[in-house]
């Protein structure tokens, strides 16, 4: 199958070198990992880099495509693609970690009708309602529960769960969960999600994001989904000793990801990476009075 008069394969093991980004920097890397061909990295300049290639085909009919072609995948290669491909091309090395994100059936925590876009390498709405949410890309969200060092047992904290996809990577982990979100109807569909995925242990709660949950407070590890512009006092406090939380702090090109560790009464603060993640309101920085 080609795109726009491409001559790559979908399913090939190699593809013809200076073929269209589509199908080759897109979909294929010419390398390999145990002759299992890799899924490069999502890129929001593929429509052009087509275009530019194939001047009569347009960024809506690539698209439609590229979803096509997905479609024709199945989740479990498709995982292990995301997994070769995004996770470890990104350091995320961590084995436990791994396997959990190529178990965890990513496309039961998008928009019905979208679960093609599940594994792409971008940030994927999962809620048009009133609070929108989004699934972070598989690439920051490996690296931010990395750095959390997860053990089993330990107790974490997931804060705008979305539809609950990190809650179910934490208990694939082995962690006791307690999956946040604002929105009661969100949080009723995360817990539909959340049992589908065989995770329906993890506790769903509601309230405001920016003061956690205390009820099962303290906890080992707290994840923010989104990036957050003040620091996040209320959820900080709320960290047993030596408990971690890791968010995406500011915004646009200036965002990093940022690790926070409690020591006693002192809490400690380590960019990590270069990240970048929607801002959850909670936790935008309100404009102060100028004289």
């Amino acid at each position: 199958m080609g795109f726009g008069g491409c001559k790559c394969l979908i399913g090939a093991r190699e593809f013809k070198r200076g073929c269209c980004s589509l199908g080759g920097r897109l979909l294929w890397s010419s390398r390999r990992v145990r002759d299992t061909p890799r899924m490069a990295s999502w890129r929001s300049g593929y429509a052009e880099d087509c275009k530019s290639l194939h001047p009569g085909s347009i960024p809506g009919e690539a698209s439609n495509k590229f979803l096509k072609a997905m479609s024709m995948i199945d989740f479990t290669q498709a995982r292990r693609i995301m997994v070769d491909g995004q996770l470890r091309t990104f350091d995320v090395n961590d084995l436990p970690l791994l396997d959990a994100m190529d178990t965890v059936p990513r496309e039961l925590f998008v928009l019905p009708g979208r679960e093609d876009l599940a594994y792409m390498d971008q940030d994927i709405l999962v809620s048009d309602g009133s609070e929108r949410r989004f699934m972070l890309s598989p690439m920051i969200l490996g690296r931010m529960i990395q750095a959390l060092g997860i053990d089993a047992g330990e107790k974490v904290l997931d804060v705008a769960c979305g539809r609950g996809y990190a809650s179910a990577v934490f208990h694939r982990l082995g962690a006791q969960v307690t999956a946040l979100e604002a929105d009661e109807a969100l949080a009723a569909t995360a817990k539909q999600s959340l049992a589908a995925a065989g995770a329906g242990a993890v506790a769903v709660v509601t309230g405001a994001l920016d003061q956690g949950f205390p009820g099962n407070a303290p906890y080992d590890a707290i994840l923010i989904n989104g990036a957050v512009e003040v620091r996040p006092e209320g959820l900080l406090q709320q960290l047993a000793e030596g408990g971690r939380l890791v968010c995406v702090k500011g915004r646009g090109r200036a965002a990093r990801a940022t690790l926070y560790v409690r020591s006693g009464d002192a809490i400690g603060e380590r960019s990590l990476f270069e990240a970048a993640a929607p801002l959850l309101g909670p936790f935008v920085q309100v404009p102060g009075f100028t004289f």
